[in-house]
């Protein structure tokens, strides 16, 4: 069985919207979307917290039949500057699908990272590169076995969700959140009200407010024979 590659519609998309959502953390996005842009959250980034640079771009996905890896060694050759590696491994934990190898051809392509559902290994090398977000599911020492199989570039089920290549994928200390074409426009809006909203919650508690005045609660009833 031959590796298959979908062909994809490259489109640029709007780069003044696309920077509104460069602004935005994966806890806002998830908030607004009700759940539904999120990634499973055990899928984790390998640098600490404070340390994990943002992960943003255009999903190139790579659907895997572990322990062949053979989906990522052609969906690397697709990657553009900025593009997320997509790898859709079944949440398998026995065999590595990308390494320190790959790590580093996926970082002289300019992506701006790789989530797996599956597991990596190398990862205090791909950890050291504060230009690369790696998130994982599993780390494991056991290598991939084989190149034939496999699907690049198609719509894959990956932690709970389903991502199409072209989706943007966000990561921070946080998690993951990928968000479709058809939701950009949609809840920027909602995602920038939110975020205002927590800055003026910050600033009344900072001036001294209570949490009831800040957040307008209602006043509390008191217990009889209190």
């Amino acid at each position: 069985m031959a590796v298959v590659q979908h062909g994809v519609k490259s489109s640029p998309g709007d780069a003044v919207l696309l920077a509104r959502w460069r602004a935005v953390p994966t806890a806002i996005i998830a908030d607004v979307s009700k759940g539904t842009a999120l990634i499973d959250p055990a899928i984790r980034p390998l640098r600490p917290p404070g340390q994990q640079p943002r992960l943003f771009g255009n999903a190139v996905t790579a659907w895997c039949e572990p322990p062949d890896f053979g989906a990522v060694l052609y969906a690397l050759d697709l990657l553009k500057p900025g593009d997320v590696l997509v790898i859709a491994a079944a949440g398998n934990r026995d065999n590595a699908m990308l390494g320190e190898i790959l790590g580093g051809q996926l970082r002289r392509r300019g992506a701006s990272g790789v989530i797996c559902d599956g597991a990596l290994r190398d990862v205090a090398e791909l950890a050291s590169w504060p230009d690369l977000s790696v998130f994982t599911r599993f780390v494991t020492p056991r290598g991939p076995n084989g190149a034939e199989r496999g699907v690049v570039n198609a719509t894959v089920s990956f932690g709970g969700r389903e991502i199409s290549p072209g989706d943007l994928v966000i990561g921070d200390d946080d998690g993951l959140v990928c968000l479709s074409p058809e939701m950009l426009r949609p809840l920027i809006a909602p995602a920038e009200t939110k975020l205002n909203l927590e800055d003026e919650w910050q600033a009344s508690l900072k001036s001294g407010k209570t949490m009831a005045q800040t957040f307008a609660l209602p006043p509390l009833t008191t217990a009889e024979g209190a």
